[in-house]
């Protein structure tokens, strides 16, 4: 029984070396078509390799914004400095609560925020994380932190990628890679922000209703964020940026959203106060462009000066 139990554990080491081996040869010679379980996307369109690098040299902001592409593409910091606010965006693509949770519980404390505003996009809480995970994974350091994460969404694609990811940083593939500031329409603004050259919406006809719901596993790190928040000692502030009117008349239980959101903090449905043109200040039905940015960054301002949000 010894023989055969030293026999198991020998070919288990064996197996999980070769593993690993495989997974860092293929995942680095092998085209994207035939390495579907390995999504690698160093430097991918949200530019949050840029940002994070830029986040470990930086701390002592007033505010911290938090959230999806919403929150990337939504707060621009120049205007909050024109306010006289410091500011550090760690928003990113199709970030859901897992992936913020791990962004708050490792830069919260070096930037040490005196208010973080959590920019809460409904659609947002129903994703499976996978595609804000890999972002992350592929991006930022690689820690106890990253499989916590990748625990937490559990997919073969994210542990993959998170492994192929740890493999590359243990031999310093990237330590030289430095992604472009400008990119096709997008420019990365210091600070976290991305700046869209300013085009206009073609409003889109919606003509199935979507009823929000929220899974455990993101309820569960959605209120992880809000109490670790709170425990710093920052003001948190929540908030639901725009979205084009046709867009959020889609959705059929926004006040229900509302009333969850409201038992968590100070919380504002900026869909419900501002008056934006579907055309004019969106470049597509999700996203602000520059024009409804200011307008948006503005009220938000305002906002805080009068004790509003």
């Amino acid at each position: 029984m010894k023989r055969f139990l030293t026999h198991i554990i020998v070919f288990s080491l064996f197996a999980v070396s070769v593993y690993v081996v495989l997974v860092l040869v293929w995942g680095t010679l092998s085209p994207s078509l035939l390495k579907p379980n390995i999504n690698y996307n160093l430097g991918s369109y949200g530019y949050l390799n840029s940002r994070l690098k830029e986040a470990k040299q930086v701390s002592d902001v007033d505010i911290v914004f938090l959230g999806s592409s919403h929150t990337s593409r939504g707060f621009d910091n120049r205007i909050f400095a024109e306010a006289g606010y410091s500011s550090f965006n760690l928003g990113s693509a199709a970030q859901t609560p897992v992936q913020t949770q791990l962004l708050v519980e490792r830069y919260l404390d070096s930037l040490s925020p005196e208010l973080v505003i959590y920019e809460v996009y409904p659609a947002v809480f129903m994703l499976d994380g996978i595609e804000s995970a890999l972002d992350v994974v592929s991006n930022d350091k690689n820690d106890w932190l990253s499989l916590k994460m990748a625990s937490k969404i559990n997919q073969l694609k994210v542990y993959n990628t998170y492994l192929y990811s740890v493999l590359r940083d243990l031999i310093r593939l990237d330590d030289d890679y430095v992604e472009p500031i400008k990119f096709k329409k997008d420019t990365y603004i210091s600070g976290g922000y991305i700046e869209k050259m300013v085009y206009f919406n073609e409003p889109k006809s919606y003509t199935d209703s979507i009823e929000f719901y929220i899974p455990d596993f993101q309820l569960e790190s959605f209120e992880f964020v809000i109490n670790a928040v709170k425990a710093s000692g920052a003001e948190l502030k929540i908030v639901y940026a725009p979205i084009t009117k046709v867009l959020y008349r889609s959705y059929t239980n926004n006040d229900y959203f509302d009333k969850l959101m409201t038992k968590y903090g100070d919380y504002r449905n900026y869909n419900k106060v501002l008056k934006l043109n579907d055309t004019v200040h969106f470049y597509d039905d999700n996203h602000l462009n520059q024009l409804g940015v200011k307008v948006f960054n503005e009220k938000v301002i305002e906002d805080l000066a009068q004790g509003v949000l």
